[in-house]
């Protein structure tokens, strides 16, 4: 791993035994004769936070790994760390504000704003230089994303959560006002990766101009409390 990202281990161990020889063996001649086409290309590392749609106090970190299909397009898988014994939690779809206006109405109301996440600093791309990582989420604001997480594995701030993937995969959401992430999650993830969400958000100011408002910021505005808008973070039903 880049020695200039820290490890951040997952918050569980998944139920179940050791290896044991039989799939070491598969694994090692798997590296040697079988190539991962598909994956290669999973390169673009970010970590943010989610929360589930409609249940406020469902959060976790959420690193994610992606591949720009095209200007419009990125697809993101999701784990719960970043070392190789992090555990596949979910997928992510990324669209550009074009591709969404094409969609359906009905189909909008599955795919969440993005411009807090950047504006706010709490979306980082760890390791990446500080101007790379800029140009990179400029690409990114206005966009909209469609997450849905098969496994909650827990929250690193607060403990483990289920030992194998439970129940129906839950829709995301994003964080659209100061106050909705639990401070404590992002103060933890912050700490453990040596990272400045405060000096990523003032580095990222001027997008603000950028900023156009988006479908999805008021969808939970009502489930939380003591929350403060942030510049360039507006709802278009607000906007009128």
């Amino acid at each position: 791993m880049n020695p200039m990202i820290k490890d951040r281990p997952a918050p569980l161990r998944p139920a179940g035994g050791g290896k044991g020889p039989g799939p070491a063996i598969l694994e090692k001649g798997a590296d040697l004769v079988q190539e991962a086409a598909p994956l290669r290309d999973f390169d673009v590392y970010v970590v943010g936070f989610h929360c589930a749609k409609g249940e406020p106090d469902t959060q976790m970190e959420a690193h994610h790994y992606c591949r720009m299909v095209n200007a419009d397009l990125l697809q993101c898988v999701l784990f719960d760390g970043n070392t190789r014994a992090a555990n596949l939690i979910g997928i992510e779809y990324i669209v550009s504000e074009m591709l969404f206006e094409s969609l359906p109405e009905a189909e909008r109301a599955y795919w969440h704003p993005h411009n807090y996440e950047i504006l706010s600093g709490q979306l980082v791309a760890p390791g990446l230089p500080d101007t790379a990582e800029k140009a990179f989420l400029e690409l990114l604001v206005n966009s909209y994303g469609k997450t849905w997480h098969t496994w909650h594995t827990g929250r690193h701030d607060s403990g483990p959560g289920d030992p194998l993937p439970m129940g129906e995969p839950k829709l995301m959401w994003s964080f659209n006002r100061d106050g909705e992430c639990a401070e404590s999650l992002r103060r933890d993830r912050d700490e453990a990766m040596e990272l400045d969400t405060a000096a990523k958000r003032e580095q990222r100011r001027e997008f603000a101009r950028l900023a156009r408002p988006q479908h999805g910021v008021d969808a939970m505005r009502d489930q939380f409390t003591g929350t403060t808008s942030v510049a360039g973070v507006v709802d278009v039903r607000e906007a009128g």
